[in-house]
């Protein structure tokens, strides 16, 4: 087989312990002995993993982070275009979740190579599940801007978000973020926040966000995941709500399909919908 024909490798994100190294798929090992290229975000957890794994990788460890992450990427995808497998591998959770990976998955992409995970643990799940909020429908917001005019735009676009939402935070700066969301969001919107999760120190802090702005301004240490509901449905006037549909109808759509969409969004009685549509036609 000549060069120009060998088959393109594989790039594998693979997840890695949020604390706990007990949580480590059985796979992970596999994939970071057998690699031709493991890119670790930093190089010296790494090596802390792989002797909690009692791993050896047989093949080349390279870092790849923030700041290299744009000059590396090129090298690595040549390296997959060559039929190397590539694993990839950040400080904690999935690669490409608020850390590298991202590029490097859409320059495979883009090259046609093959992109897979080894699945694990997710500080983003995890924290929604203990946080004791609604979990049926959520959104990812990661780290909020860092100055104080940025954040708070952002925060007031999120005011009327109706999904759960999961925000990454350092700890230096979870006191002026929860005393933000609580401006933008309101005193009482009820949150999480989810401290070195899997760790000795695990801790989970429920309540209002302004409670836990007061509770953060004493110090939190630690890596922080704070989860906050969502905003509470606004009642639909049945005036607004006709208006919707008389202008959905105007544009094509069948009356009575509008009728169904608009009463399972706003919970109005369809039939009640559909006859006040009729009279105001």
């Amino acid at each position: 087989m000549s060069p120009s024909e060998t088959p393109a490798g594989t790039l594998v994100l693979a997840a890695t312990p949020i604390g706990d190294p007990r949580d480590a798929a059985p796979r992970l090992g596999q994939e970071l002995a057998g690699a031709d290229v493991v890119a670790a975000e930093d190089t010296r957890r790494l090596r802390r993993l792989l002797s909690e794994l009692g791993v050896t990788p047989r093949g080349e460890v390279v870092s790849y982070h923030e700041h290299n992450e744009r000059s590396r990427t090129p090298d690595l995808v040549e390296r997959l275009v060559a039929g190397d497998r590539v694993v990839v591998v950040t400080d904690a959770g999935m690669p490409s979740v608020s850390d590298p990976g991202y590029r490097l998955v859409s320059a495979a992409v883009e090259r046609e190579i093959r992109v897979t995970c080894v699945p694990g643990p997710s500080a983003v799940l995890m924290a929604l599940a203990v946080s004791g909020l609604p979990v049926d429908r959520f959104c990812f917001e990661g780290f909020l801007p860092r100055k104080p005019g940025e954040r708070a735009r952002t925060l007031a676009a999120l005011a009327g978000e109706q999904r759960t939402m999961v925000f990454f935070e350092a700890p230096h700066r979870i006191d002026a973020t929860l005393a933000a969301m609580a401006d933008a969001f309101g005193a009482e919107r009820p949150a999480a926040v989810c401290r070195e999760l899997t760790k000795t120190y695990e801790e989970v802090r429920r309540g209002g966000l302004a409670s836990l702005a007061a509770w953060a301004a004493e110090g939190v240490r630690g890596e922080i995941t704070v989860v906050v509901a969502g905003a509470a449905p606004k009642a639909a006037s049945l005036e607004d709500a006709v208006r919707g549909i008389l202008e959905r109808v105007g544009a094509g759509e069948r009356l009575k399909d509008v009728c169904a969409d608009v009463a399972a969004q706003t919970g109005l009685s369809k039939k009640v919908l559909y006859d006040a549509a009729l009279a105001a036609r």
